[in-house]
């Protein structure tokens, strides 16, 4: 039998699971979603080889790629050794201009190296480096999207982040952006589908708008 289905692959962000993606809610009769998990990456092992690595996960030809937040910075590169049908990037980046300025003098500062990723047990600390904002009310919630805590893994992450020297856009690539990202701020970035009062989490909090948008975004 034929599969004429779409077979959509989904990374989620730094020290995410693919939990985050629970929501997500496409016609399976169109569509079938697959679901990339975070590793602790060997050291020395650069941003390219974990994604060249990340792509034996994939078994099917011209696949769409969706990655979220650092998922969306990895689906981009991954594009570039698997054949794809589109790459979607949510509360994410296309080039390193679009990172926010604090980030940019933590590349030339390494200012990052000074962040306490030691403390990852902490589960408010990880959400934050996670989410980017406050989960205080919510831990909970969060805590169960949480599924690496290993500080090497974070350190090799907010590294990774900083120093990401993409110059352009990969091809075919959709960018997906909530107005209210408080990790990578709107007015960085350009040439995107707006989501309204969407923050950095809005993969979760606004799943109804994925669903109702998704489908077609995949399509055109």
């Amino acid at each position: 039998m034929i599969d004429n289905r779409i077979h959509v692959y989904c990374m989620p962000g730094m020290a995410a699971s693919s939990a985050i993606f629970e929501y997500i809610d496409l016609p399976p009769e169109r569509f079938e979603l697959h679901f990339l998990e975070w590793t602790v990456p060997v050291v020395g092992i650069s941003f390219t080889e974990y994604a060249e690595n990340m792509c034996s996960n994939i078994i099917h030809e011209n696949v769409v790629l969706l990655g979220v937040s650092l998922g969306g910075l990895l689906v981009q590169e991954m594009s570039n050794f698997v054949l794809v049908r589109k790459v979607i990037i949510v509360s994410s980046v296309k080039t390193r201009y679009e990172l926010p300025k604090r980030m940019l003098f933590a590349r030339y500062t390494k200012a990052h190296k000074l962040l306490p990723t030691g403390l990852i047990s902490n589960v408010e600390l990880l959400a934050k480096y996670a989410f980017g904002e406050s989960v205080t009310k919510r831990l909970s919630l969060y805590e169960r999207y949480l599924s690496i805590r290993d500080k090497s893994y974070i350190d090799w992450c907010i590294d990774q982040l900083v120093n990401w020297d993409c110059e352009k856009p990969c091809d075919n690539l959709v960018h997906i952006h909530g107005e209210k990202d408080n990790v990578f701020p709107i007015s960085n970035i350009t040439d995107y589908l707006p989501v309204v009062n969407g923050t950095h989490t809005m993969i979760i909090h606004r799943a109804k708008w994925f669903n109702e948008n998704l489908s077609t975004i995949i399509l055109e």
